[in-house]
């Protein structure tokens, strides 16, 4: 039998809690770097790798106001929130050449969200066959590339014009 080893993901496992403050409220405050992951800042809202990816790339629009539910923002902060996906559709096209993308709102966490309090838009690149026995049998998904890659990799695609 072979072993696959995947250390990033005891990390979740054991800090499953609710943590004593809202990671996408304390990082905005740091710079930003592989240690925040914010790879883009709008005015209201800003691009996130996710920490815990489904696949390489997959990134979080969060927009700086802390509220549960899309209802409770501006619309000019939807707005913003909707240009932002659109953004992040062109850097990752340009960076990853994905075939396909999954995007969406886990509200509330009986709707999956990993954190409801703070709402926030995936998107999650797709490529033909990237569902295979790993993740639907063995419950396991393997990424090609360190998180530290994809965060230079993307970071820099938003310096250049889209």
């Amino acid at each position: 039998m072979e072993t696959l080893w995947s250390p990033w993901r005891m990390k979740y496992i054991a800090n499953n809690g609710t943590p004593d403050k809202c990671v996408f409220c304390t990082y905005p405050t740091m710079a930003d770097g592989p240690q925040n992951l914010i790879v883009h800042r709008g005015e209201k809202a800003f691009v996130i790798l996710n920490l815990f990816p489904y696949t390489s790339g997959h990134l979080m629009i969060v927009p700086f106001d802390h509220h549960p539910s899309m209802g409770e923002y501006e619309p000019v902060v939807r707005a913003e929130m909707m240009e932002l996906v659109n953004d992040s559709i062109k850097v990752l096209d340009k960076v990853y050449k994905p075939q396909g993308f999954n995007i969406g709102i886990n509200q509330g966490s009986a709707a999956g969200a990993g954190i409801a309090e703070h709402m926030h838009i995936h998107i999650v690149p797709r490529w033909n066959g990237d569902t295979n026995f790993m993740s639907t049998i063995g419950e396991t998904r393997v990424l090609p590339e360190e998180l530290e890659v994809t965060y230079q990799r993307l970071a820099q695609a938003w310096k250049k014009p889209l």
